[in-house]
């Protein structure tokens, strides 16, 4: 992969868009088929169902997914076999009666938890290392493919008068341009998905005004990305009074959105920003409503909020756990997402009209934000821990503006080689910087049992100035 990305990188940028374009379309076939517009209706209709409705809805979706991972997935069947053996005549027709599981056995073991009657070569993979630096490998048939981007059609863009062909911009942690280039392009066009994927690693303040160039260019309607990345573009758009591009919303997404942020947003692109919520795992997902509201997607999962293995109220923060009830091929029972939360103490309702239930809380995904000397802020490093690197997890920490320290929990077939393949995608990222690795048995974690994965130990007023002046 480090080879078909180094020769991308050559490619002048026509080529680049073609190449960009040839995996949309593929990406586009996989997600989007004739029955994609029903989908979308009926994820739209569902929307309107009593409680009383969804709460049946689930309960029966979860019987089948409970038996299902009992009896067709070797983890889980595997597990269940070892508690009978041992006298346990609990039901696993009871969710309580199941673990909670943590991502360390999915990593470890993924295909483990793909059902006996599927076969991975013909299903979707996906390979992500998630919010704390865990890599992860997860497979969807092309049914679940179709099915999830229909709810993301429905919830991520018809709820904002927006749809997948309309033009679009991301702001994501591709490296679709390299890190060292200081010439505009810093994006790329797929006319398959209508896509422009802007960089994020390059949005110094003397590049931004070419980015939002492209965007009236490309007459772009609506830009998903980072809360980080987009509060960048925003504070420059402001400094530079542009009030030329014409966005209709702004979609918030892996990570959390502060007032502070959602005020300069707002105000930059003149249209609302939304809040989404979601994971690699489709065991939980959420999106904003008009009225400011996050609601959860009942078809995702069965949310429960954990202190430790102890149920809360609504209304108290605590650990996400959720059982996936969209995915059945790969069934996640009792998966604890990483994230904190709390659901509404009150009851489902919003001036929205829609029933779908709240997550009034959301805590996590609040990563650091590193800094470079030319004054760009780098985000969402955890692309530096793709394609299958041997290591349980890692944690990257900015001690200086060039020295950079990399804690990381080796896993077996770690190799010297794997440790400068870390180095090098550090340094595309963030220019010539000294990066120290240091193995660890374990990552330390904070109070709530969690590890930040990016922590940036510059002084405030460092961070300010770089900010200001590059």
């Amino acid at each position: 992969m480090s080879r078909l990305l180094s020769l991308y990188h050559r490619l002048p940028p026509p080529t680049r868009n073609l190449a960009a374009s040839l995996r949309g379309y593929y990406l586009r076939s996989w997600r989007y088929g004739p029955e994609t517009e029903r989908l979308v209706e009926e994820a739209l209709e569902r929307e309107k169902w009593s409680r009383e409705k969804w709460k049946a809805w689930q309960e029966e979706r979860l019987a089948y997914v409970l038996h299902r991972a009992a009896t067709q997935v070797p983890y889980y069947r595997q597990q269940w076999s070892e508690r009978r053996r041992k006298g346990d005549r609990a039901s696993w027709e009871v969710l309580e009666n199941w673990p909670v599981l943590d991502k360390e056995p999915l990593r470890a073991h993924p295909r483990a938890f793909v059902a006996d009657d599927c076969d991975i070569r013909r299903m979707f993979h996906e390979h992500t290392s998630g919010t704390t630096g865990k890599p992860l490998d997860l497979w969807w048939s092309r049914e679940t493919v179709r099915a999830w981007y229909a709810l993301f059609e429905a919830r991520w863009r018809r709820w904002y008068d927006v749809s997948r062909h309309d033009r679009w911009a991301i702001l994501g942690g591709q490296l679709v341009v390299p890190v060292t280039q200081t010439r505009p392009p810093f994006w790329v066009w797929n006319a398959a998905l209508k896509q422009l994927y802007m960089s994020s690693y390059h949005l110094a303040p003397a590049h931004i005004p070419h980015y939002l160039d492209a965007l009236k260019h490309y007459r772009v309607t609506y830009i998903l990305g980072y809360t980080s990345a987009l509060y960048e573009l925003a504070c420059a758009a402001l400094e530079a009074k542009r009030s030329d591009l014409q966005i209709q919303v702004i979609i918030a997404n892996a990570e959390p959105v502060y007032p502070y942020q959602r005020e300069a947003i707002e105000q930059a692109f003149g249209c609302p920003l939304r809040e989404t919520y979601g994971m690699a795992e489709i065991v939980a997902a959420a999106g904003e409503c008009e009225q400011g509201t996050l609601h959860l997607w009942p078809e995702a999962g069965w949310i429960e909020v954990l202190n430790g293995e102890t149920p809360v109220e609504p209304g108290v923060t605590g650990d996400i756990v959720s059982t996936g009830l969209f995915n059945t091929d790969m069934p996640l029972i009792r998966y604890r997402v990483g994230d904190r939360g709390a659901l509404s103490a009150g009851a489902n309702g919003c001036l929205c009209g829609r029933t779908l239930p709240v997550l009034s809380r959301l805590e996590g995904r609040s990563d650091d934000v590193l800094y470079t000397h030319d004054g760009r802020r780098i985000g969402r490093l955890d692309p530096v821990f793709k394609a299958q690197l041997p290591i349980r997890e890692a944690q990257i920490i900015q001690e200086t503006l060039d020295r950079v320290r990399v804690r990381y929990v080796p896993a077996d077939g770690f190799s010297p080689a794997d440790a400068r393949l870390i180095v090098e995608r550090l340094q595309q990222r963030m220019g010539d910087i000294e990066v120290i690795l240091e193995a660890t048995d374990a990552i330390p974690r904070e109070p709530n049992g969690k590890f930040r994965a990016v922590i940036c130990q510059l002084p405030p007023e460092e961070r300010e100035r770089i900010a200001k002046h590059g």
